[in-house]
């Protein structure tokens, strides 16, 4: 007997062990396992002290931590330091920050990666549908508004007969998405409470007009058309939390608004962009960015932008390729806005590439200078075969690269027939070259058939010299056939900063 007690109260002293911060289980590989025994359902990210990401999350986390912790759910929240843990984060497949995994029934195998946004909301959301029915039945008027009054936006669907083919569409919709909660109701008092006199789906928010009811025939691809027509503000700010609905959602279509937030007319220019916004709902995703926020200047710089700019509107497509486009006026007013979406809408519009102006000296050094101006009638030259890098100034890939590229250059001066050449792609576009990390390199070998071959080799100069001296064959392959670990913009805002910085590319 004494010695089952004893096996008992060193299981309790094991588990009391896991100590917590502000309602978040602190993890090591120590107390992992029995963290598992004793929370089967562990949300768990593993994170490093020093990165911006992980410390924008960390009041969300601890708020969605707390918010479940006060309901009594069995759900919890955890994470794990993971440059002091190596061999836990090594365990997981941990290769950037934060990496969030959810522990389903105590299981250690296989746990699923976390998809949905950074706000307690969305974090709590996700989890109740990952451990519960992807609908709750609603019985009474005050479960609907604790429902609506805990949640941005949240999705009851009114059904009399819960067995009806419309009611199965709905619940069919509601498993699709993760980071909305739905609930249906047969409950007349529901009814009645929320002005619905026939079945139908409300969907209640937080902004705008508070509530959209769906009009049309009730089938799964409807019913998530109406959602995502109506899930996100008409205006919605750019934050490091906004960023995966920004992004992740099925609008790939975004104007976006750089203006700062302490401007003298920062309503009247709000106001302008959302009137504006009401004729492209589910079309374009309107956007505003404050332009004065540090986290966001890479953004501006993307866009060519600098703050002295600001206001100022673009307008950009992430689909396979990113293009973007620049209103001919500066003026900021819902017509002038609703013009150029509707020229947009319409195929009406040019890309608008950026290009800095040819240098005087562009070729009078051993790497000669390219800009979108002078860009193809250098490197479509049939007579010269042409080495291109494509850097940003803050990359730290290319910053290592530079003295070999230099050297490279030095090795075929000016008179040969081989050029090696460089372009800052933050501020140089060119509509036939898509770059999508840096640093990126490209040979254009000589003659007229404008071919463009990827360099996949290794750094340094003997992997350049073989290339070169190969004909683009020893380390390259035609462009577009390499196979990247880079990341597009939509990646940008929420990008996991690396592990160890040693990858092979910085991203865009």
């Amino acid at each position: 007997m004494f010695k089952l007690f004893l096996l008992c109260t060193l299981a309790v002293a094991s588990r009391s062990e896991v100590a917590e911060e502000d309602d978040v289980l602190v993890l090591k590989k120590s107390n992992f396992d029995e963290a598992l025994k004793a929370h089967p359902n562990i949300l768990v990210e593993f994170y490093a002290p020093w990165c911006g990401h992980c410390k924008a999350l960390v009041p969300e986390y601890a708020k969605a931590a707390g918010m479940l912790k006060a309901e009594g759910s069995e759900i919890r929240l955890g994470k794990v330091d993971a440059t002091e843990e190596t061999e836990l984060a090594q365990e997981y497949g941990v290769r950037g920050y934060p990496t969030i995994k959810f522990f389903k029934g105590g299981e250690k195998e296989a746990p699923k990666e976390y998809s949905a946004g950074r706000q307690a909301d969305d974090i709590v959301n996700w989890l109740k549908k990952r451990t519960g029915p992807a609908v709750t039945s609603l019985t009474e008027v005050a479960e609907a508004e604790a429902l609506i009054a805990n949640n941005e936006v949240a999705i009851i669907g009114f059904f009399k007969d819960a067995a009806s083919e419309d009611a199965k569409a709905f619940e069919k919709a509601a498993e699709s998405i993760d980071e909305i909660p739905f609930a249906v109701t047969s409950d007349e008092s529901l009814f009645a409470k929320f002005d619905v006199s026939k079945d139908g789906i409300v969907l209640f928010k937080k902004f705008d007009e508070g509530r959209n009811t769906f009009d049309g025939e009730m089938t799964k691809e409807n019913i998530l058309a109406f959602i995502k027509t109506n899930q996100l503000p008409l205006v919605i700010e750019f934050t490091e939390q906004t960023a995966p609905k920004i992004f992740g959602g099925e609008i790939k279509s975004h104007i976006l608004m750089f203006v700062p937030k302490t401007a003298a007319d920062f309503q009247d220019k709000m106001d302008q962009f959302k009137k504006a916004a009401e004729g492209f709902k589910g079309k374009i995703l309107f956007i505003f960015i404050d332009s004065e926020v540090e986290d966001n200047q890479r953004i501006l710089e993307f866009f060519g932008l600098k703050k002295e700019e600001c206001p100022a509107i673009r307008l950009i497509t992430l689909e396979d390729e990113m293009t973007k486009f620049k209103p001919d006026s500066d003026v900021i007013s819902a017509e002038s806005i609703t013009a150029f979406c509707t020229r947009f809408t319409e195929g009406k519009l040019r890309p608008h590439l950026m290009s800095q102006d040819i240098p005087d000296d562009w070729n009078k050094t051993p790497v000669s200078v390219l800009v979108g101006k002078n860009f193809e009638e250098v490197v479509f030259d049939p007579t010269k075969n042409v080495f291109v890098e494509f850097y940003a100034p803050w990359c730290g890939h290319c910053k290592q690269l530079a003295p070999i590229w230099d050297q490279l250059g030095e090795k075929y001066p000016e008179g040969s027939d081989t050029i090696i050449a460089k372009m800052d792609s933050t501020a140089n576009e060119i509509e036939t070259v898509k770059v999508h990390s840096f640093p990126t390199l490209k040979y254009f070998p000589a003659g007229e058939e404008r071919k463009v071959i990827d360099y996949n080799g290794e750094r340094t100069m003997e992997g350049f010299t073989k290339f070169l001296e190969s004909g683009g064959k020893d380390g390259g392959a035609p462009a577009g056939e390499e196979e990247e670990e880079d990341v597009d913009l939509d990646d940008e805002a929420e990008q996991e900063e690396d592990s160890d910085g040693e990858g092979d590319h910085d991203e865009l």
